[in-house]
């Protein structure tokens, strides 16, 4: 009735508007197809996350389009290769509308205009910590996802418990039966890969060192050559003089640590949330724990990490792509996700449920996450990472004393940040 009624009133006016209404019409027809389109676009969303997620993701899909009618495509491969192709595939239109991102990238492509601001609804029950990885300059760009920091695996077979301060790691390595073969009076009893920095920031920072002051957020203030640093490297070279030489081998230090703790040769070791897997596989009787507490007493603040659920800018759907990501981090998708991958939720309903499992890593990682101090996420960070790796190498190899290293390293950082974001 309603196209008839439109047809009549047209009839009557052609002879008036002759050709001026039939274009209207054919303008109108045009248009409608367009909204048709517009509206298919609206149900469909595509999600691109790495291979190990896809089981998940496939199931999130086939829940999400069953409750809202909106079709998820999913799509996998590298994580870190499809944010480094974000900048190309937003402006040629390939984008996905979700992807997942580490914290620290979240920052700085949010900066550098490549993802959409995200709503962080109150049902993603985020703490104020996984809030500040994923806001750079009071704008959200992410959803968080996951909490990550490292911990303490131990060798059930060798000791009973993990130790809980760095004396008792030391008694650990007067014992002989952690000589290690070939280079008399050097132990592997306690092992850590602390010539990367990312895995000696939490020995610095529990002696009062920092990145940058303002949490993290002012390039300006580089804590990395104050007297708390300098302590934190004295004492990791204090280690360096009792570990093999291979520690000292940048490269080759990770493979002698993991060869070695699964060897059944070192006691402890510290490491991420990701180690788990290749401990189970090669079968060795390990347990979790947090970090032992500092020779001053302090907590050892390692990074805070993890991963968020973003929307590139480039996204054709990012009104879609927000209520995806919003039911993605839910309490319920979080729970799903954790008993599917065991990684610790972000959210902090999901994580208590995470708890309740008593599973020894996710005891050990949500409360290490207490004490983990949030890596920063301004796009400055990229210029750390080197300096600070040959500023704890050149110190524990006895290239240069501790403050000659850290004041080196910070006056690099410096002058990089200076070329690269004028500041």
């Amino acid at each position: 009735m309603l196209f008839r009624s439109m047809k009549n009133r047209v009839l009557k006016s052609v002879a008036v508007l002759g050709t001026v209404t039939l274009a209207g019409l054919l303008l109108a027809a045009c248009g409608s197809k367009s909204s048709n389109k517009d509206a298919a676009a609206s149900n469909e969303i595509t999600a691109y996350v790495d291979e190990g997620y896809k089981s998940y993701m496939e199931e999130v899909a086939k829940a999400y389009e069953k409750e809202t009618g909106t079709k998820v495509t999913i799509k996998t491969g590298d994580a870190l290769t499809g944010l480094e192709n974000l900048s190309l595939d937003n402006q040629s239109g390939k984008s996905p509308d979700v992807m997942m991102a580490p914290y620290d990238r979240v920052g700085s492509l949010g900066a550098d205009g490549q993802l959409s601001e995200v709503e962080l609804e109150k049902e993603a029950k985020t703490d104020n910590t996984t809030k500040s990885l994923v806001t750079i300059d009071g704008t959200t760009y992410g959803a968080p996802a996951v909490i990550e920091t490292l911990v303490m695996y131990y060798n059930k077979d060798l000791i009973q418990k993990a130790p809980t301060t760095f004396a008792e790691v030391e008694e650990l390595a007067k014992d002989s039966k952690y000589a290690f073969e070939g280079e008399d009076g050097k132990t592997t009893a306690f092992l850590a890969d602390w010539t990367n920095f990312y895995y000696a920031y939490g020995l610095l920072s529990g002696n009062g060192a920092y990145v940058f002051g303002k949490d993290g957020t002012d390039p300006k203030d580089v804590g990395l050559a104050n007297e708390g640093s300098i302590k934190g490297i004295e004492y990791a070279k204090s280690w360096y003089e009792k570990w093999p030489k291979g520690m000292q081998d940048t490269e080759g230090a990770p493979n002698l640590i993991q060869t070695q703790f699964q060897g059944g040769k070192t006691a402890a070791i510290i490491d991420g949330p990701w180690k788990a897997a290749s401990l189970k596989e090669a079968k060795v009787n390990y347990g979790v724990a947090t970090i032992p507490t500092l020779p001053n007493g302090k907590e050892y603040k390692a990074f805070g990490g993890g991963k968020a659920w973003v929307i590139p800018a480039g996204s054709k759907n990012v009104e879609g792509a927000q209520k995806f990501v919003n039911f993605l981090a839910s309490t319920a998708q979080q729970k799903a996700l954790y008993d599917a991958t065991n990684e610790v939720p972000a959210n902090t309903e999901a994580r208590e449920y995470a708890v309740s499992k008593k599973d020894e890593l996710t005891d050990a990682v949500v409360e290490q996450f207490k004490s983990a101090e949030p890596m920063p996420n301004i796009s400055e960070m990229s210029t750390v990472w080197d300096p600070a790796k040959h500023m704890i190498f050149d110190a524990v190899s006895g290239k240069k004393d501790a403050k000659t290293s850290a004041e080196d390293a910070v006056k690099l950082i410096k002058e990089t940040i200076d070329q690269k974001f004028g500041n």
